[in-house]
């Protein structure tokens, strides 16, 4: 404690010595040994003064001092009675004092004083000032800590009280483990599969089915129901619900291996409602994410997240649907819808492809043969079928395409905007013009997105299907048309370029159906040699595409490789050089890196063995399960190359 002597017993001495020191000096002139005795005299008296003062001041001190100490003392003594757990730590927030309860609950006994609080403490202190408290976990205890603040002399304290809420945060715990989550799990195209099968075949594959369901459930408390063939409910407590999220749902690899036939084997989609308030939304959010799995492919499990929604599986390619019900049905409701409208505008997806353009002039040609006005709106200036539009443009007296801006401004509220090839919102050629239509139609064959349009009309999405031209091939054969029309042999080649494309010359992804589409086109006058014109690139294209070929490296049996060079084409010849590169031995998927702008694009593409879809997801992207891609803003080539090994190895393993 500091002492200090009053001001006015300061001035006071001070006054004096000057006096006295001034009268000394005088008498110096006229008797040296009378000013002596005079500066001696007056430093006895100041000496005994002071004395008198120092004396006084510590009795008082002392006696202040004693009643303090008795005070902190009583106050000590009350907090370190109190149950729960106090401590005072300085501005630093080291600890400098603590009652006997946080000693033997959470210091259990060793000495703190001097040690940081947050680190012998988890939590974070800074955090109370703004939320007013904090949380820590000591020893499987929980606690919410308080904080008062003290300032004085310059001092500043920081009391935190420690209020235990073990029992409320375990009775929480309990609750939230035993909180019930519906599922809904659906066996993939059951008819389909079922429909050629012997009747020795369906009962094993049904027995097989239900046995694995049933040792699904064997470890949890939940209940099973069957709702018909090929549609299970499932009711399970979270705390089961995670452990088979940890386990990344095994069920899905466990029912490929049952098999029908030689080749076919079962897949299941199963739809999750975790997080839900009550049964009714858990069964509502399931059947949500039910419709994202199946809309993906099918293979794989849905869980609803408050950001989105978490996928797990989906290596299975689709089955193919061999009833055409639902596509005569569509097509139907599609051109009642047509003909109740004002003008048709007809849209892809950005930096439009042979199949993004292809579907959409075929659409355009048999929507102007039911006599409606119809507009294909597209960005020609970033355009990748440059060539199928000359050809269009060529070959009819339709004055079809249109700006995205001159769309926007046209399109009015009895108007129809039909969006094919793609069902994602950030992938779309006109956001404004989408956001104007009062009237959408999707029509598209990539595995769903979760910002898929959601207030279609019409959302016409089969993701077993090889192209969203082999949609619109299907859709036009159900159209009625006056008379013998019929549609034009230029809207078959560009429907037959674009099955072409994503097929790659009907290799990938191809099923009956697609060979069906193909003869149909055939059948109406689709040319051949015209469709193949159409892919020929120039020399230029050629070399700069063997030279992103010739730079590949291979990593965890993928094929990387980056086009360290700028050109007008660069999005047209990366995508081919990532198909040439599946060529290669050994290799699983290809991906192309360039950039443009102060964009990394990444072009994926696999034969299968890989989804790159989930790839590109862990980036951000979307796609296929075989054609991927993502885009990459504001960053360099180099951190974008381990960003894609880092997800390549996350996703498919080291």
């Amino acid at each position: 404690m500091k002492r200090k002597f009053p001001v006015l017993i300061a001035v006071l001495i001070i006054l004096l010595l000057s006096d006295v020191v001034v009268s000394a000096l005088i008498l110096r002139e006229y008797n040296r040994n009378v000013s002596l005795i005079s500066l001696i005299s007056a430093a006895a008296l100041v000496i005994l003064f002071l004395s008198v003062v120092i004396y006084y001041s510590r009795k008082s001190l002392r006696h202040i001092s004693k009643m303090n100490e008795h005070l902190e003392n009583s106050t000590a003594a009350y907090m370190n009675s109190l149950p729960a757990p106090i401590a005072v730590v300085d501005e630093n927030g080291l600890f400098i004092w603590h009652n006997q309860t946080f000693g033997e609950k959470i210091a259990f006994g060793n000495d703190v004083f001097g040690l940081d609080v947050r680190e012998y403490v988890n939590f974070d202190i800074d955090s109370i000032s703004s939320d007013g408290f904090a949380f820590c976990s000591i020893n499987g205890s929980f606690y919410r800590i308080y904080e008062e603040k003290y300032t004085k002399n310059d001092i500043s304290l920081r009391v935190l009280y420690f209020h235990d809420e073990t029992d409320y945060f375990l009775l929480k715990k309990a609750a939230d483990e035993t909180h019930p989550t519906v599922l809904i799990i659906n066996i993939d195209n059951y008819d389909e599969i079922m429909q050629n099968a012997k009747q020795s075949d369906k009962a094993r594959t049904s027995v097989e089915t239900e046995q694995l369901l049933e040792n699904f459930m064997a470890d949890s408390n939940g209940v099973l129901k069957k709702i018909n063939d090929n549609t299970f409910y499932a009711v399970l407590e979270d705390k089961h619900i995670n452990e088979i999220i940890n386990e990344k749902f095994k069920i899905l690899d466990e029912a490929r291996n049952i098999k029908i036939g030689e080749r076919t084997c079962l897949t299941m989609s199963i739809g999750v409602g975790q997080g839900a308030a009550s049964l009714a939304e858990s069964e509502r959010f399931a059947r949500q994410c039910l419709d994202m799995a199946l809309g993906r492919g099918g293979d794989q499990a849905v869980v609803k997240t408050d950001s989105g929604y978490r996928f797990f599986g989906g290596v299975s390619k689709g089955v193919e649907k061999k009833s055409r019900a639902k596509t005569r049905i569509i097509a139907n409701t599609l051109q009642d819808i047509i003909m109740g409208c004002d003008k048709v505008y007809i849209m892809g997806h950005r930096f439009g492809d042979l199949d993004s353009i292809g579907s959409a002039a075929g659409l355009a040609g048999a929507v102007r043969l039911l006599g409606k006005n119809v507009f294909i709106v597209a960005d020609l200036k970033k355009n990748l079928a440059v060539h199928l539009v000359d050809l269009i443009k060529r070959e009819t007296n339709e004055n079809f395409f249109i700006s995205p801006t001159e769309a926007a401004g046209d399109i009015g509220e009895k108007d129809l905007l039909i969006v094919v090839d793609t069902h994602n919102k950030d992938f779309i050629e006109s956001t404004e013009l989408y956001n104007k239509a009062k009237t959408v139609v999707v029509i598209d064959h990539h595995r769903k997105n979760v910002n898929f349009i959601d207030n279609a009309v019409i959302f016409h999405h089969e993701p077993y299907a090889s192209s969203a031209s082999e949609m619109v091939t299907e859709l036009v054969q159900y159209f009625r048309f006056d008379g013998d029309a019929q549609l034009p042999s230029v809207y078959a080649d560009a429907l037959l370029a674009g099955i072409t494309l994503d097929t790659k010359n009907f290799v990938m992804r191809t099923g009956v159906r697609t060979f069906e589409a193909a003869a149909f086109l055939k059948k109406i006058g689709a040319d051949t040699v015209n469709v193949k014109l159409l892919f020929s690139n120039s020399i230029d294209s050629y070399r700069r595409k063997t030279q992103i070929v010739a730079s590949a490296k291979i990593h965890n049996h993928c094929a990387i490789a980056a086009a360290d060079f700028r050109s007008d084409d660069i999005r047209l010849v990366a995508p081919q050089a990532a198909d040439e590169l599946l060529g290669i031995t050994d290799v699983s998927a290809s991906f192309v890196l360039y950039r443009t702008g102060d964009t990394i694009n990444i072009s994926a593409r696999s034969m299968g063995a890989m989804n790159v879809q989930v790839v590109m997801e862990h980036l951000g992207g979307g796609g296929h399960q075989t054609m991927a891609a993502v885009q990459l803003e504001n960053i360099s080539m180099n951190d974008a190359m381990k960003m894609l090994t880092n997800a390549i190895d996350e996703t498919t393993g080291p």
